[in-house]
């Protein structure tokens, strides 16, 4: 149940959003392009990040660029 704990675990890396332009889903409520989202936890496919709703959410790594 790691996900309980994400909100407090420790910074694993610093991402910043390039873009919000999904196909599928709707992530230009929760993510804003050009700032900078701290990462919790990361899957190869996903970076869970504390969003702009300022819960955790996973989205995929195409959104953004490692800093």
């Amino acid at each position: 149940m790691i996900h309980q704990t994400w909100q407090d675990s420790n910074v694993i890396k610093k991402v910043k959003c390039v873009h919000t332009d999904a196909k599928k889903y709707v992530v230009n409520r929760a993510l804003t392009a050009g700032t900078t989202y701290d990462v919790k936890n990361e899957t190869e496919e996903f970076y869970f990040i504390i969003d702009n709703t300022g819960k955790v959410g996973g989205y995929y790594k195409e959104y953004f660029q490692e800093t």
